[in-house]
């Protein structure tokens, strides 16, 4: 049983990954028993600063719609089932007649815009900080790195528009998003990548949903392996897109997922996927106030989520 949840729950690499053992990325440079990761370069003196982005008071849901019909990596599928207990054949409950709905949902935490925690891709079933998948996932739950662990994220957000970098209204799958790309994008808006934030990328690729769900779900424009490690240089806290996996696809390498390596695994740093940023590009919305309270489902290894952006 145990052998099988591993073999269900893990994915296995081809290839390794050539930077992974450059360096000893199984210890964090925050000790050995952290398991929050980047989320340490968040300070009070920067949510401070953060908060005196807000001029507008505007908001901006990231979070998509989802439903039954919401694409997803498979086999993950979502449904919403609404029932009223105990009040078939009856006008209502007490004297007042209180009538009410309840929902039951049915299906994987991966679907729509989520956060991937740090207990969500490894390297060889090694994971953020050296935890190892036999010592701390179990099939009720991760025993560290649990969702419910992340703090709430309160930073300042920095988007970058790649479609109007690019000049167009949909990315090309496969484009990657590296070094050149990062910085020139950022120096064209005017915006500078520091400690502590969270940078979201806007691809247009949220938009194919509904038009193209074949093309949105076999591949997407994204963050390159060079990009990934110099965000984390600079000290992200997380890093997202309007797409599903965040990285490039069809990959750079024949390395799968390796960006999701470098920022979870290796640097402990967040993954937000699926942003609806279309509002927010279109108002170019380049700096903001992030803010993010994820579920705490104890032992998660994702979560469902609707950040906001204020202005």
């Amino acid at each position: 049983m145990r052998n099988a949840f591993v073999l269900c729950c893990s994915i296995v690499m081809i290839g390794a990954v050539g930077t992974a053992h450059a360096q000893d990325w199984t210890k964090s440079k925050w000790g050995p028993n952290d398991e929050i990761g980047a989320a340490n370069y968040m300070t009070p003196e920067l949510v401070v600063k953060a908060a005196s982005l807000v001029k507008t008071g505007k908001t901006y849901p990231l979070g998509m719609i989802i439903d039954s019909k919401t694409p997803a990596y498979p086999p993950r599928s979502f449904k919403i089932t609404v029932v009223q207990p105990g009040q078939a054949g009856i006008p209502g409950l007490g004297p007042n007649k209180a009538t009410y709905n309840d929902d039951i949902v049915e299906g994987w935490v991966g679907v729509g815009s989520q956060l991937d925690g740090l207990g969500h891709l490894g390297i060889e079933h090694v994971y953020y900080n050296g935890n190892k998948l036999l010592d701390f996932a179990d099939p009720t739950g991760l025993k560290k790195l649990g969702i419910e662990k992340v703090p709430p994220l309160v930073a300042r957000g920095v988007l970058l528009d790649m479609a109007a970098y690019y000049n167009t209204d949909v990315v090309k799958e496969g484009t990657a998003f590296n070094v050149k790309e990062i910085e020139e994008a950022a120096k064209k808006q005017g915006v500078e990548i520091r400690q502590g934030d969270i940078v979201i990328f806007h691809t247009g690729w949220l938009g194919l949903i509904g038009k193209d769900d074949k093309r949105y779900g076999a591949g997407e424009p994204g963050l390159g392996v060079e990009g990934a490690k110099y965000l984390t240089s600079k000290g992200v806290v997380a890093v997202g897109a309007d797409n599903w996996a965040v990285e490039a696809i069809p990959f750079e390498s024949n390395n799968l997922f390796e960006v999701h390596q470098i920022l979870l695994a290796m640097n402990g740093t967040y993954i937000l996927e699926n942003m609806d940023t279309a509002a927010l590009a279109k108002d170019k919305g380049y700096e903001f106030l992030f803010v993010l309270g994820q579920p705490r489902w104890r032992g998660g290894v994702q979560g469902n989520i609707n950040p906001i952006a204020i202005r």
